[in-house]
């Protein structure tokens, strides 16, 4: 697998969990347990990235590198092509994306987002599971995925994709659909790319930032991870379940 670094974008302000970044699971600050998943990754190293003075403190506390950015970015995509031109990472370097309230995102699969550049047709990966059960199909909390035959994205959703036009075909659509977990790699030199370019129509529709890849006509590659990676933590509820899961 080629060499990939991990950047963790991390940012104070939050509508649904304000200060998340630093709210407490299992007595250690979230973006800390994060900052532990990437570190036993495979990945050459891991960048912690913030406008935030209070997260950078924490985060040198507990022994992380941390790149300071601008406060004008519109998504931790932005915040993180920020810091490859910071850190004057070369075209061909491979990031990860690994989001700041996913503090149970396995190592293994950070490896296996990581390991789909290998397939030099995608710029972009990314991971996605089977709907749990047939309610997750139209909850548009639950990010939803269809693939081509070369596991490649067709199209993500907060709808029900595919649509069952008929009654009987339910179980169809629930079979084809893939439930979307917030990780990435993308070469940097796709990275710069995607930033560079206004968001599409449908992504301020669905308001999904992949859906301006596809816009772009980018390859995203999904894969199905190996084992399923634990809960995002988005409001005061995901937070109480995380540490149910963090404390058992």
């Amino acid at each position: 697998m080629t060499d990939f670094v991990v950047v963790i974008p991390a940012r104070y302000a939050s509508t649904r969990l304000p200060g998340k970044a630093l709210r407490e699971l299992g007595g250690k600050p979230m973006l800390q347990h994060v900052y532990e998943r990437g570190s036993e990754s495979a990945a050459t190293e891991v960048v912690i990235a913030t406008d935030d003075v209070r997260i950078a403190d924490a985060a040198a506390a507990f022994g992380a590198t941390v790149c300071m950015t601008c406060n004008q970015h519109r998504s931790g995509t932005e915040r993180i092509a920020e810091v490859a031109d910071l850190l004057d990472w070369d075209d061909q370097r491979i990031v990860v994306n690994l989001q700041g309230d996913e503090p149970a995102m396995p190592a293994t699969l950070i490896d296996q987002c990581a390991a789909l550049l290998d397939d030099a047709s995608a710029d972009i990966a990314t991971l996605a599971s089977p709907l749990l059960n047939d309610d997750d199909l139209d909850d548009p909390n639950i990010v939803k995925v269809v693939r081509d035959v070369h596991e490649h994205a067709i199209y993500f959703s907060r709808a029900a994709i595919p649509y069952a036009r008929e009654a009987d075909n339910r179980e169809l659509s629930v079979a084809s659909a893939l439930q979307h977990h917030g990780i990435y790699a993308y070469r940097c030199g796709v990275l710069r790319r995607f930033v560079a370019a206004e968001p599409s129509d449908i992504e301020v529709c669905e308001q999904l930032e992949q859906l301006r890849a596809l816009s772009l006509d980018m390859t995203i590659a999904v894969g199905v991870p190996a084992i399923r990676p634990g809960r995002g933590v988005d409001t005061e509820e995901d937070l109480r379940r995380a540490e149910q899961d963090f404390s058992s």
